[in-house]
């Protein structure tokens, strides 16, 4: 008898392993031994890294939730928002891969959230719709990022932190200001994702050729808006030569990408599933990096003396501590020359913008 009441007793407390996901209670983070350490993966799942997605419940973090929790290289996958995240939760733990996914709803659960985590993606924000300016997107994104930054800077102050709330180009220089102040500033660990900008010019390009996409690299330099974003249509591998009107149309198509998602779905949002692609690949590049494989390159907007401004996107090679070695822009025709001056006035003033909002 006392042996089918501890058997009793054992399977109860795997049940409430097994259940505690959809109640993601301060409490239980404590109380759950599946959580601790080592031991916070699927039995029989190879280590990997932890991962933790912070707007997870939105139009990209669910798309994007999903990516990573296919991805052979997370063990662990954190899902915070402010709202809905149980039910995402429940939704994605379903998928029959390695990582164990944990839900984190509110404020109060963030540090949870964030404990020991090795990558941070941040597409927490509003989405840009149609007839909101730039300073309406600032204004209620910066808030949001500066906050989730600070639970970062405390919990998890060596992760590799990719930001893709917009305005990159601000948000970025936000979060470096904010690690700065909490002392735990490594430039070589924050990361903007552009990635979605590589992607659409490999398209665009691919299309003009009649290419599959995957077989084009076209490096993309700068930041993240609008003219900011300039497409190196010289250094476009495998080498190859536009007409001036091909470059004209390719370089305006690839910087006015979210523009053309956000006009067609009419109101109904902006480049979600897209950018959930493009940041999964970027995340992947940067776990890559981290598990020590040679030759991981990709663009981002990253702390940089490429120029002379203090952020700019460019290829920049991924290890172990994040960003390895950042590289030149290698050589400009006069199309990009102009190009490349014309993204460096907007983008002095969107990292200003950045910098002003947390020494305000």
């Amino acid at each position: 008898m006392e042996q089918a009441q501890g058997g009793g007793d054992a399977a109860a407390r795997r049940m409430e392993r097994l259940a505690s996901h959809l109640r993601p209670t301060s409490s239980q983070m404590e109380e759950v031994p599946l959580l601790r350490g080592s031991n916070c993966r699927a039995k029989g799942a190879a280590p990997g890294f932890k991962v933790a997605i912070l707007g997870a419940s939105g139009g990209i973090g669910q798309p994007l939730a999903l990516l990573m929790k296919m991805n052979p290289l997370v063990s662990v996958l954190h899902l915070y928002d402010v709202v809905n995240t149980p039910g995402v939760t429940a939704d994605i733990s379903h998928m029959n891969t390695g990582a164990v996914v944990r839900g984190f709803l509110g404020q109060p659960q963030l540090e949870n959230a964030l404990t020991g985590i090795d990558l941070v993606i941040i597409p927490a924000g509003v989405p840009r719709k149609p007839g909101m300016t730039r300073d309406d997107l600032f204004n209620i994104n910066a808030g949001i990022v500066r906050t989730l930054c600070e639970g970062i800077a405390k919990c998890c102050p060596n992760a590799i932190v990719n930001v893709i709330s917009n305005p990159v180009n601000s948000t970025v220089p936000i979060a470096a200001e904010v690690f700065k102040k909490a002392g735990t500033y490594d430039p070589k660990r924050l990361l903007g994702v552009t990635t979605l900008d590589v992607v659409r010019a490999n398209t665009f390009v691919g299309e003009v050729l009649g290419l599959d996409p995957r077989d084009v690299n076209v490096p993309v330099v700068g930041g993240h808006a609008g003219v900011t974003i300039l497409p190196l249509l010289s250094q476009v591998n495998p080498p190859c030569s536009f007409t001036s009107e091909e470059i004209s149309y390719l370089t305006t198509r690839i910087q006015n990408g979210g523009t053309e998602v956000v006009e067609a779905k009419a109101g109904a949002g902006s480049a979600t599933l897209s950018m959930a692609y493009a940041a999964a690949k970027f995340a992947d590049a940067c776990l890559r990096g981290l598990r020590g494989d040679a030759g991981i390159v990709e663009c981002s907007y990253v702390a940089s003396q490429v120029t002379e401004l203090p952020f700019f996107a460019s290829k920049v090679q991924l290890g172990r501590c994040g960003i390895e070695e950042i590289l030149s822009l290698g050589p400009l025709n006069e199309f990009e020359r102009a190009g490349l001056e014309k993204a460096k006035k907007e983008l002095a003033e969107s990292i200003q913008k950045g910098v002003a909002f947390i020494n305000k």
